[in-house]
């Protein structure tokens, strides 16, 4: 209950106007975390996430049989952090549904130890990285980074018809990737090296 003092002004109950506004405004508030709540959860259902590049390195070919059962092959070398990895999880998975007759795709994951060797034979240090075979399972050509869907296209046509792939070297964006080893020594022919003198 309110008291009169001569200090105070006597207190009177809040207009209908301010109690509305705030009704309003609360359920603007509510409305709106509603909203962003399910955009959160739709955007996370429709994301290409680590079990996807999972699920298509699970289904993708070995790659002992992918260089010797004399189809072309394009090797990924990915990790489930990778978000350029990511980005083209869903367009690759489209390319293998059109190529996976003719082209074997093989993706070997960076953090598993036992791809090392490939790793350091193919001097990857970016993710993805793409290496292309012909069919008679020797490498012809690298491309690194995310590359757009219309350039990985008409790679994979040029491998089908064995004709030179029209964008070799290609560079994307790309994931950072320290291999846990290095190689001993790079060689003078090494482009790499980008024409810097190279120590014995």
């Amino acid at each position: 209950m309110a008291t009169n003092t001569p200090d105070s002004e006597p207190t009177s109950p809040q207009p209908a106007e301010t109690t509305v506004g705030q009704r309003l405004r609360n359920f603007l508030i509510a409305l709106v975390a509603f909203a962003l709540g399910i955009a959160l959860f739709l955007g996370t259902q429709t994301q290409t996430g680590a079990t996807s590049l999972d699920a298509q390195a699970e289904a993708s070919t070995p790659l002992e049989v992918a260089l010797s059962n004399g189809k072309p092959t394009v090797m990924e070398f990915y990790a489930n952090w990778c978000t350029s990895c990511q980005a083209m999880a869903n367009d690759l998975e489209e390319l293998k549904d059109k190529y996976g007759d003719g082209v074997n795709f093989v993706m070997l994951n960076v953090d598993n130890s036992k791809w090392l060797p490939e790793i350091l034979t193919y001097r990857v240090d970016g993710i993805p990285h793409f290496v292309f075979f012909g069919d008679d399972g020797k490498a012809i050509a690298q491309a690194i980074g995310e590359q757009p869907r219309s350039i990985m296209d008409a790679n994979l046509e040029a491998l089908v018809a064995d004709l030179p792939l029209p964008y070799t070297q290609a560079n994307g964006q790309v994931s950072a990737f320290d291999a846990p080893v290095s190689a001993t020594k790079a060689s003078q022919d090494d482009p790499r090296t980008h024409g810097a003198q190279v120590q014995p």
